[in-house]
């Protein structure tokens, strides 16, 4: 690509911002001229404001130390040095609509970390290697929304990031039924162990909000265009349990699943071993890695693969009331967070959606 795209992270100092600012340090598309964050940093450097609370293991760039933080509420500054902007804010989810409205109807393309428009029908929520092509309902939003460059699109719920790519090639079988229990790190929640000694030791069985998405967002993503928006799949029943455990990073799923045809195991394998190869920068080598090994994979060992992009499989095995069950991991803050939503972005201006 020729152009290099000036780019704004909105949220820039919370714990998914500060791993945007690690990501795309040296993108080689994209450019950061813009870090905004509340009213209560603005106006300070960043090194300022993240002395105390950064939370990534690699320190803070120094291409970034002495950017002084924008106000995320002065879209019109931001406008001037920007052609699209990341946003991961920690707001109530209605002032995140309305401030990502706000951005897109200023010509601003916003790419979300945020939940609050995962359920609008015109907005595409996506996984670049499962459903690029839901970039097209972007011109139903642009004509709603009455602008030429602005839109929203948004990634969705970082749980589902490790089970919904190792279901998506066995969707040709007709996927019925699926159960998936999640093993959640705490990094999901913004915290660390310094910051949630709670956790140590410790297992919660409950994230609010949390089963809700995982049981909705895939049907989402399988969902097909008609008119002017993006109508969920029906022919699935998925339902989960989302349980938060001793874990930094890394997102672990059980799943059970039930087809209208069921494959055999060695098509299942073909499946996963040759799907979802694309050509972005931030894609991994492999999208889906299977592990022969009875006990991987494992969070510690396996959530960094191919920078924390690609996807861990294992355990496939026959189930007693299901046709099929397996383990997955991802990365909840790379693949699952700010990673995907780069890889998105990637999506977009490789089809011209920034210009």
């Amino acid at each position: 690509m020729n152009k290099k795209y000036n780019v704004g992270i909105i949220g820039a100092t919370g714990m998914v911002g500060q791993r945007f600012a690690l990501l795309l340090e040296n993108h080689p598309w994209f450019n950061v001229t813009v870090l905004a964050a509340s009213p209560r940093s603005a106006g300070k450097s960043y090194a300022e404001v993240t002395e105390s609370r950064w939370m990534m293991d690699a320190p803070v760039p120094e291409k970034y130390k002495s950017m002084v933080i924008l106000d995320a509420a002065d879209i019109q500054t931001i406008a001037e040095k920007v052609d699209f902007v990341f946003c991961a804010v920690d707001m109530k989810k209605e002032e995140i609509r309305d401030l990502e409205e706000t951005y897109a109807k200023a010509e601003i393309p916003v790419i979300s970390n945020n939940s609050a428009h995962r359920g609008t029908v015109d907005v595409p929520m996506i996984i670049p290697e499962i459903n690029p092509e839901h970039i097209e309902i972007v011109k139903a939003q642009r004509t709603r929304f009455g602008t030429k460059r602005g839109f929203i699109a948004v990634k969705s719920n970082c749980s589902i990031q490790s089970y919904v790519p190792a279901l998506h090639p066995l969707m040709k079988f007709g996927v019925k039924e699926v159960v998936a229990c999640t093993y959640q790190a705490i990094s999901g929640a913004g915290k660390n162990f310094d910051t949630w000694p709670e956790m140590v030791d410790n297992v919660i069985p409950f994230i609010g909000g949390e089963e809700e998405k995982s049981e909705q967002e895939p049907l989402k993503i399988w969902g097909k265009i008609k008119e002017r928006e993006i109508v969920n799949a029906k022919n699935i029943t998925i339902t989960t349990q989302c349980i938060r455990v001793p874990a930094s990073d890394g997102h672990l799923a059980a799943v059970f699943v039930k087809f209208e045809k069921p494959p055999s195991k060695s098509e299942i394998l073909s499946l996963w071993n040759h799907y979802g190869e694309i050509h972005l920068p931030s894609a991994p080598k492999k999208f889906l890695t299977y592990f022969e090994e009875d006990n991987f994979p494992q969070t510690k060992l396996h959530r960094d693969l191919y920078g924390g992009m690609g996807v861990s499989i294992g355990r496939l095995r026959e189930d007693s009331l299901y046709d099929y069950k397996f383990v997955c991991l991802s990365h909840n803050t790379l693949r699952g967070a700010a990673g995907g939503a780069v890889l998105m972005a990637e999506l977009f201006a490789d089809k011209g959606y920034f210009n």
